[in-house]
């Protein structure tokens, strides 16, 4: 293994974290840079499923004739703000190239890499210690209105067979026996076994953290102004509390990942994918498992004290305050679903999920600095991901070369 000293983690979300705690455990000094601390974004309010076998990326083939559509839709997952559309564009046609059948074959071998043994990868980051409680094995259950939605999807469902997912199909009836929430609220649906998720996103990665924390970890909250090179070299990270040297640098920023890479001459063309979540504080539904409305696309999880309802895609970059629209329509589809659901009170939150045109994670060594290392790009799949993601980046680090095919995932591959 190579000899490294010190090394600087910007971004403290899920990723960022695990990379750190697989650094100290291979015995190297890790400073973690965020400009808000632990936990601030889409580790944050994500929904919280440990989506092993999300595999298939939004770009599936006939998305092309379906999105405008869906756009003028008030009804419909997918939201755009129009002033940003000239923006977008250059992305949008690196985007859709994508939604083929080839395509999304391959990308869905990349994913599965990434995710197939998310909870064991969880539980390897936080097994004794605080964050281990968060972390719950069980079933991702997708529900349809009746049986032939779930066959509409058969291309969707053979990938995830294709690619050693398991799968149980429940009827009406077999649904209220799973789950007597889920009684007459679908026709038929899908229980998918060896997925998990985590209880409480926000406070997990904050023990995490905390683990950190006390391993020795120092975190500094400001903002990453500049990278300083020298040869092709990273010497240090400039923030706004002063300048801080390392030997190593690692990117997990999440969706502004690819400004401070593109400060060292690597174009990674990203989008902020807006997310959303409501939140019914003391809801009196409790679902067994995470659960995935296929029709709306968006997913229910029963989370410690509250039921997150998460969701949507919208376009419309980082600056802009939330939408009101997908917003009421997660609360719209919420209620639809449970009409007699009652709770103390609602949260809202918009996030900003980092998505490049193949929907696969950047993860590697930058061409132009050859000791500055990515790792976001996982879109929605971020708290799925990120425990592998930062195991591989600690490997690669450190010189120990992961036991995978690290090409589908190479910082230059645009």
């Amino acid at each position: 293994m190579s000899k490294v000293d010190h090394t600087i983690v910007i971004g403290a979300g899920i990723v960022g974290v695990s990379t750190a705690l697989w650094l100290q455990r291979s015995g190297v000094r890790v400073t973690l840079v965020d400009r808000e601390g632990f936990a601030a974004g889409t580790s944050y309010g994500n929904a919280g499923v440990l989506a092993a076998s999300a595999v298939v990326p939004v770009t599936v083939p006939g998305l092309l004739k379906k999105a405008p559509g869906m756009l003028f839709s008030g009804n419909e997952p997918l939201f755009l703000r129009w002033s940003y559309l000239p923006q977008l564009l250059p992305f949008l046609f690196k985007y859709l190239s994508y939604a083929n059948a080839d395509d999304v074959k391959r990308i869905g071998k990349g994913l599965a890499e990434v995710m197939y043994d998310t909870v064991d990868q969880h539980m390897a980051l936080a097994k004794g210690t605080p964050a281990e409680r968060f972390i719950r094995a069980g079933d991702y259950v997708h529900a349809y209105d009746n049986k032939h939605g779930f066959e509409k999807d058969a291309f969707a469902w053979r990938q995830r067979r294709d690619l050693g997912f398991e799968d149980e199909e429940l009827d009406q009836d077999a649904l209220a026996n799973y789950d007597p929430e889920l009684a007459g609220k679908f026709g038929y649906a899908v229980r998918c076994p060896n997925h998990g998720q985590i209880t409480d996103p926000g406070e997990y990665v904050g023990a995490l953290g905390g683990v950190f924390l006390d391993q020795g970890g120092q975190l500094v909250v400001a903002d990453v102004t500049n990278i300083t090179t020298e040869n092709g070299i990273a010497k240090a990270v400039e923030t706004s509390e002063g300048q801080i040297e390392a030997d190593q640098v690692v990117i997990t920023s999440g969706a502004w990942s690819s400004m401070l890479c593109a400060k060292l001459g690597a174009k990674i063309p990203m989008e902020a994918e807006r997310g959303y979540h409501v939140e019914f504080v003391n809801a009196n539904v409790s679902l067994r498992s995470n659960t995935m409305v296929s029709s709306k696309k968006f997913a229910m999880n029963s989370m410690d004290g509250r039921l997150r309802c998460a969701g949507i895609v919208e376009f419309g970059g980082l600056d802009a305050g939330p939408s009101k629209a997908p917003i009421e329509l997660l609360k719209r589809n919420a209620h639809e679903i449970f009409p007699n659901l009652e709770y103390d009170s609602t949260r809202e939150w918009l996030g900003h999920r980092p998505s490049t045109p193949d929907s696969l994670p950047v993860i590697g060594a930058l061409k132009n600095a050859s000791n500055v290392w990515a790792g976001f790009g996982h879109q929605h799949l971020g708290l799925t991901g990120g425990p592998k993601t930062g195991r591989w980046l600690a490997q690669l680090i450190t010189g120990e070369k992961p036991n995978v095919d690290m090409t589908p995932y190479a910082p230059d591959r645009f």
